[in-house]
């Protein structure tokens, strides 16, 4: 009975030879194979075996696999290990290579090498033969007090182990339900021991041997447990979790530093929840917080989960509840602040003036919401700044522009990897305070994906019946932003969602005029250029009149970078000739200092007729100030890019100035138009829209009802326009998308000179919309198309009557340069457009005979 309960194995075995572990009977492990042999034994037996015999190898220990079929093998260890292979894994990355499961059967003795090639067989003898301990009467009693005693201190280390864990629960189940024989090669496999140790155990073929070598293994293993016990706080029930029950440390390494780094990081935790109870959140967010610090207390450090908790209560401690700044309400001092700081922006300086009056007179107001709209350059970000100083606020930008994940706005959920919080969230935590100024910069470039739309995301952060409750989806709890001052920046409100603009004040920034262009280089960039390129007034002068040079033919826009960067090279010359004639002051100093005794005695002629000539190549140093003058502009910034050619182009019939908006500013643009012989057709050019398409149909439908009237004719004399004869018109600037109705009168007045074959009158520009019954409607953009036509040096406008109230906006010495005809209908845009006005045929009433 006892012989049939022995573990058999095959007399021949296939050898599995290993360097890195030991494997025991009873035990399981985990091994790599890429060597020759060792891969051709995986492929040929294990992986092409049907039968459960195949599955059974020899793991020989100590042992390394030659890396070439040519090497011969070096010499086995003696004593190997039957083992089960359960689990074959291949991979090809970094190279090709198995990963087996392995479970130790029993131990076996080699006693023949069979083969080599392709892998090693052995004739092998089996050496765990169980029925042998029950048969040796004379050896059993001591036996059973080995047997005993080792029992008892598997015991006594095992309880002093967290029970509640379930690996340790089923070691002890398995104390109660193994032979007493087979747990000295489990437990040597489980505890902290060294290779050389298990390789002793392996050896100890005898049960006596082996139960003697693994006793003190076991002492040594209590003894360290005792002494990590003693060396920990009581209150800690989670050091039985700390056990070495791995076999790359040892035992006494334990307490220098695992337990200094779980006492340091149990200080954190208390530190963290000391904070968490004394901060001013709201009761919500402290309710939550208890509740993951509390998890946070119960979760081991090794988890994912513990360093995004503990990030998580960072955050939230960090974030200013109920902490902010006082404002300074001092209307006056906020008022020269703000002009010192910027030029012109009356609205822009008049709403934060209210806003500073109103919370004089209550505290708990809610900050606005405002919405800068205004070509590039104007200086939307900067006075977003300048509000921030004057209120005594920090400031915060939020750069909007091409963002397209909901996710910056809102946070990501702490279910992801890598979450964080939203942009928002963040920017509070940085400025440290709940009442900043943010700044959300170019609002309406944000994106739309797969990932959400960030306008949408915007709905609840700039409403203000719902921002004091926004939720960030990391925080996951209620946030109050209601005393936050929101100020949004914008090119244009076309491409912002209608719900997202109807929640924001909107407030036009337009383009300056010359002359605020002008206060503003001198009051501003030419000092901001003079530091940055180290000089002084006493080095360098712009008159004012060669700044307005520089406006009017080195920059075209709205804004003034242009002007800014041309200031900034023009000081870059200025510093080549002051470093140019400092090199040369200094240059006679140098020479003097290498005098010798000899050094006179040696200068030759042909040396001083040599430096004299040098002298007279390099110029003098410069005379201070340098004067920067016309000539001086075209040195140093080439030739004008810009000219006045408005009367060169309006040189023929057929071309006609309107006025464009666009989000950089506004434009003039030439329409221009030319016929031939054709077949009634009309082309059109340049880019145009729908819109403009049919105000273009509109205008010569409305010229053709009028022709008579306007003694208008085709080149053969006919009063129908378009018999035996096409249209051309262009839009220059092909490459620019143009759209809208204001260019309807510009059309007419454009298509009336061409066929009357009177010139259009060079200082007059205009704009408005037009019906098929010849009146004129008002447009948009007034102030911006004004200021591009006083640019341009133009003299009379041409606007729409029910424009007339867009003037006010417009500064008073613009209005002064500019003459304004208000036009109802068509034939009073006619005849201010043309010199002399443009003649009506009177009617003549005739009598038409009935007989």
């Amino acid at each position: 009975m006892a012989a049939s309960s022995a573990i058999q194995i095959p007399s021949r075995l296939p050898l599995l030879l290993t360097h890195e572990g030991v494997l025991l009977p009873g035990s399981t492990m985990r091994t790599s194979v890429d060597s020759p042999r060792n891969m051709q034994l995986v492929r040929s037996r294990l992986l092409k075996g049907t039968s459960l015999r195949s599955t059974i190898i020899g793991v020989i220990p100590n042992t390394s696999d030659p890396t070439s079929d040519c090497e011969d093998l070096p010499s086995l260890h003696r004593i190997g290990t039957a083992a089960l292979a359960v689990q074959v894994v291949g991979s090809n990355w970094p190279k090709p290579h198995y990963t087996l499961l392995v479970t130790g059967l029993c131990r076996f003795q080699i006693l023949q090498l069979l083969k080599e090639k392709p892998y090693p067989v052995a004739e092998v003898e089996q050496l765990d033969r169980l029925e042998q301990f029950t048969n040796q009467h004379k050896s059993e009693e001591e036996l059973g007090e080995l047997s005993e005693q080792f029992y008892k201190y598997a015991v006594q280390l095992v309880e002093m182990l967290d029970m509640s864990v379930p690996a340790v629960a089923k070691l002890r189940r398995l104390l109660d339900n193994l032979p007493r024989e087979a747990l000295p090669d489990i437990l040597t496999s489980i505890i902290r021991t060294s290779n050389r140790e298990k390789l002793q155990i392996l050896d100890a073929v005898s049960l006596e041997e082996r139960f003697k070598m693994t006793i003190p293994l076991l002492v040594r293993q209590i003894e360290g447990l005792k002494l990590l016990q003693k060396t920990r706080k009581p209150k800690q029930d989670d050091d039985k979790r700390v056990v070495a029950i791995r076999p790359n440390r040892r035992i006494n390494h334990i307490p220098s530093t695992t337990e200094d780094e779980e006492e340091e990081d149990h200080d954190d935790v208390v530190i963290l929840e000391k904070k968490i109870r004394t901060s001013s959140m709201s009761e919500q967010a402290l309710k939550v917080c208890l509740k993951e610090i509390k998890r946070l207390k119960k979760m081991p450090q090794s988890m994912p989960e513990y360093a995004l908790t503990r990030n998580y209560l960072e955050l939230m401690v960090e974030l200013p509840w109920n902490k902010s700044t006082k404002d300074r309400l001092e209307i006056r001092a906020a008022r020269i602040l703000l002009d010192n700081d910027h030029y012109a922006m009356e609205k822009l300086k008049k709403r934060v003036l209210e806003y500073l009056a109103v919370r004089q007179l209550k505290n708990n107001l809610q900050g606005p919401i405002l919405c800068f709209v205004g070509p590039p350059g104007v200086g939307k970000t900067s006075v977003g700044r300048s509000i921030a100083k004057t209120l005594g606020r920090e400031f915060h930008r939020i750069a909007l522009g091409g963002v397209c994940d909901q996710s910056d706005i809102r946070g990501h959920r702490r279910t992801y990897v890598g979450s964080m919080p939203g942009r928002i969230i963040n920017g509070l935590k940085t400025v440290g305070v709940n009442n900043p100024v943010f700044l959300l910069d170019e609002v309406d470039k944000l994106g739309k994906s797969l990932q959400g739309d960030p306008a949408a995301a915007l709905l609840e952060v700039l409403d203000p019946e719902q921002n004091h409750s926004f939720t960030d989806h990391y925080l996951n709890v209620a946030f109050d932003l209601s005393q936050v001052l929101f100020i949004a920046t914008a090119n244009t409100t076309a491409t912002i969602p209608p719900a997202l603009l109807d929640r924001m004040e909107v407030i036009r920034v337009p383009g300056y005029t010359q002359e605020e262009k002008i206060e503003i280089a001198h009051r501003h960039l030419i000092p901001k250029q003079l530091e940055q390129h180290g000089l002084t007034p006493q080095q360098i002068q712009i008159p004012q009149v060669t700044t307005l040079d520089i406006i009017t033919r080195y920059t075209r826009e709205a804004g003034v970078r242009s002007l800014d960067r041309k200031l900034g090279a023009i000081c870059r010359a200025v510093a080549v000739k002051v470093a140019e004639g400092q090199h040369k002051e200094t240059k006679p100093d140098r020479a003097e200092v290498g005098e010798g005794e000899d050094c006179k005695e040696h200068v030759t002629e042909d040396a001083k007729t040599e430096s004299l000539s040098d002298a007279a190549d390099l110029a003098l140093p410069p005379e201070m100030p340098i004067l920067i003058d016309f000539h001086a502009l075209k040195d140093i910034l080439g030739p004008p890019m810009y000219e006045m050619e408005v009367s060169e182009r309006l040189s023929q019939p057929g071309v006609a100035i309107g006025l464009a908006w666009t989000p950089l500013g506004g434009e003039i643009m030439f329409v221009e138009a030319s016929r031939m012989d054709g077949e009634g057709q009309l082309t059109l050019t340049g880019q145009l829209g729908d819109v403009m398409k049919e105000s273009a149909h509109l205008a010569i439908s409305w010229l053709r009802s009028n022709a008579k009237r306007y003694q208008l004719t085709n080149a053969s004399g006919s009063f129908d326009l378009l018999d035996n004869t096409d249209i051309h018109l262009h839009f220059p600037a092909g490459a620019v998308t143009k759209d809208g109705p204001s260019a309807g009168v510009t059309i007419v007045t454009c298509l009336a000179s061409l066929f009357s074959g009177r010139l259009v009158c060079s200082d007059v520009a205009m704009t408005g919309e037009i019906t098929l019954r010849g009146l004129v409607l008002p447009v948009g953009g007034i102030k911006d198309k004004v200021l591009a036509a006083h640019r341009a040096g133009l003299k009379r406008v041409i606007i729409p009557q029910r424009n007339e109230k867009d003037l006010e906006e417009i500064a008073l010495n613009v209005r002064q340069d500019l003459t304004f005809i208000m036009a109802s209908c068509l034939d009073e845009v006619l005849n201010a457009a043309f010199d002399g006005g443009f003649a009506v045929k009177p009617r003549v009433e005739r009598l038409n005979s009935k007989l």
